[in-house]
């Protein structure tokens, strides 16, 4: 195992306890009504995807803002889509457990889940296209969301992104965030990040302010994003390309 790999497996793991703690807290103290740390739950597949894409030398990170509850939320990894991790990245046959406390409408499946995040299927396509293999992607970019924890609120398990709460546990959280992205950058010696998304990007800068690191901003691929849909998409993905190494 390489010096990145055995440290960034560090780093997520001791961001995986904290944040535990942190979703139990923001639960107890009404910030959210349910919160999932696929950290804990789907650590073995997110331990599998440091160990094949954090040692090929990558210097740029791309950083999203938290799991969406068809991606990271059931395989632990940032923009997961079921086909995406299954058929590129090579991963299959390792089980998830379940959520500290789960919601009726937002169950976990982890590899097996029947719908597939289409911002996952868009990130992971276009960096397909642009560098080939799983392989030759890691050689060129790392991916991470911020916040590892899944928000949910209200009746149907709505998805809360973390700009969107507030309170002291939910400064705590960030704070241990930016704390785990300073780490990710030293472990990789990374000379970028790019935030997907102007949240993103704001965080980094926030994080990253005096490590001399350089940051940079484009499009989530959200399909409830505007911008990721216009001109069939083919804007978009102009748009992240020219921020890619």
């Amino acid at each position: 195992m390489s010096d990145s790999i055995a440290e960034l497996s560090r780093a997520a793991a001791r961001l995986r306890d904290d944040a535990e703690e942190l979703a139990r807290r923001m639960e107890s103290e009404g910030v959210a009504d349910c919160v999932y740390n696929p950290l804990m739950y789907a650590w073995d597949i997110h331990e599998e995807f440091i160990r094949i894409s954090g040692g090929s030398g990558a210097k740029t990170i791309l950083m999203g803002m938290n799991p969406g509850p068809h991606g990271m939320g059931q395989m632990g990894i940032p923009f997961a889509a079921t086909s995406v991790v299954r058929d590129l990245l090579g991963i299959s046959g390792i089980d998830v457990s379940k959520p500290a406390i789960s919601h009726s409408r937002r169950p976990v499946n982890g590899l097996v889940h029947p719908k597939e995040e289409v911002s996952g299927t868009r990130l992971w396509g276009l960096l397909q296209d642009r560098y080939g293999d799983a392989e030759q992607i890691f050689q060129n970019v790392f991916i991470v969301n911020h916040c590892p924890l899944m928000i949910l609120q209200g009746p149907r398990g709505t998805n809360v992104t973390p700009n969107n709460i507030s309170g002291p546990v939910v400064r705590d959280l960030l704070e241990r965030c930016d704390q785990h992205l300073m780490e990710v950058v030293i472990a990789l010696g990374a000379e970028q990040v790019v935030g997907i998304g102007k949240y993103a990007e704001k965080r980094a800068k926030v994080a990253l302010g005096e490590m001399g690191i350089r940051v940079r901003t484009c499009w989530h691929p959200s399909p409830a994003s505007p911008l990721a849909n216009r001109n069939g998409g083919k804007d978009w993905r102009e748009n992240v390309s020219a921020v890619l190494p």
